[in-house]
């Protein structure tokens, strides 16, 4: 029986936690499975419900954390390397950049037999200032050429990672696609969405626009906020702008939207245009209640909160970075550059005012992405991969 020990950053709230939760829980039986990773940080939501719901048993390295820390990362690295003595791990795999350095280093020294990692997203592009974005691309050419093999999650990352940053081989980085139980996005739509749009005081005569995700610079909700700024200025449908997620970011976003004169609240309000929901976990229930997704990102790996949101029937305003064009059905969305803030404002505009024929199209779509994108696909692409490096 192989032994897998699968790594992440940490148990916040969001995609990475469902990914591998899924690897850790259907991967064939013959695989037995360790799940190890950092608590959240100040600011996020736990993401511990989601292992424990599917009876996994995570330990959590409470010194691996996001930020560097000399410290904190040499007690991460000694723990992990316990943990690999203990375990005996034909596999270790890690997902995101920390626990991809900290924990393959770890294997490395235990000389675990595969070593693989998956790029979840990278931080080679507007995290950083030029040096250290050349450091940590030293690194991870390190990292890369001594792992058995690398996880991109889309085309377009394989060609960032090979090609334009050269961090990995072409021939050791293989493509698998994200994989979810997205099934519950499309039951009970209109009693969830009930249930959300009574919550926050949302008409039915108002379209609900969303935006899901951590609150941070990286994000550039301000584009959010002036894309709703531009809408109404410029168009007679009411709307509610729905800001789920909390971070470093939020105080300065409500004051950006104080000093434009905007009407915002954290709770339910019905005068306020803007609403801060903080982290909502039934996230298929936040989905339903709104009308559009938007996503406003200067840097993506491949947002899981845009295969849910197509999962979920819902049309798509976002920038086009990372993975998005590899994952964006053409029937669920509108793309504009990052730096091209009036076209994204524009093509806001544009789904607001024909929204009635884009939705249909968007929810015609949904049943695509739900087999695209399942965790059976996932577990069955992983297998194949464990079992080929395994052999060699």
């Amino acid at each position: 029986m192989p032994k897998v020990l699968r790594i992440i950053n940490r148990f916040n709230l969001g995609g990475i936690t469902y990914n591998v939760s899924y690897l850790s829980k259907y991967l064939p039986a013959e695989y037995e499975t360790l799940l190890i990773g950092g608590p959240e940080e100040e600011g996020e939501e736990s993401s511990l419900f989601i292992p424990e719901s599917l009876d996994l048993k995570p330990i959590i390295i409470n010194e691996l954390k996001r930020s560097i820390n000399p410290l904190n990362d040499y007690y991460a690295y000694k723990k992990i390397k316990k943990i690999i003595k203990e375990f005996k791990p034909d596999i270790v795999h890690t997902h995101a950049s920390k626990a991809g350095a900290i924990g393959r280093l770890a294997a490395f020294s235990c000389k675990v037999p595969v070593v693989v990692h998956t790029f979840h997203g990278h931080v080679f592009k507007g995290y950083f200032s030029g040096l250290k974005t050349t450091i940590f691309k030293t690194i991870e050419r390190y990292l890369s050429k001594k792992s058995s093999a690398i996880v991109a999650i889309s085309e377009i990352q394989k060609k960032e990672l090979t090609k334009e940053y050269k961090v990995c081989a072409p021939e050791k980085t293989k493509v698998i696609k994200l994989g979810f139980d997205l099934k519950k996005f499309s039951i009970n739509k209109e009693e969830k969405r009930k249930q959300f749009r009574e919550k926050y005081l949302i008409k039915e005569t108002e379209l609900a626009v969303g935006i899901i995700g951590r609150l941070a610079p990286i994000k550039n909700h301000y584009l959010f906020i002036e894309a709703i700024e531009h809408l109404a200025k410029n168009s007679n449908i009411k709307i509610k702008a729905i800001i789920i997620g909390d971070g470093e970011t939020k105080n300065d976003l409500i004051n950006f939207i104080k000093n434009k004169g905007l009407i915002y609240s954290t709770s339910a309000d019905s005068n306020a245009l803007f609403t801060f929901t903080s982290w909502i976990k039934e996230i298929d229930i936040a989905l339903a209640g709104l009308d559009l997704v938007c996503l406003t990102s200067m840097n993506e790996g491949t947002p899981v909160s845009l295969i849910e949101a197509q999962a979920a029937g819902k049309f798509i305003v976002t920038t086009n970075v990372g993975g998005i064009q590899d994952i964006l059905n053409p029937a669920c969305g509108l793309l504009s550059e990052a730096d091209d803030k009036d076209a994204y404002k524009k093509n806001l505009l544009h789904a607001v005012t024909n929204f009635s024929e884009i939705s249909k199209n968007a929810n015609s779509a949904s049943k695509e992405i739900i087999n695209e994108f399942s965790y059976t696909r996932l577990c069955r692409e992983m297998d194949e991969l464990y079992k080929k490096l395994l052999k060699t």
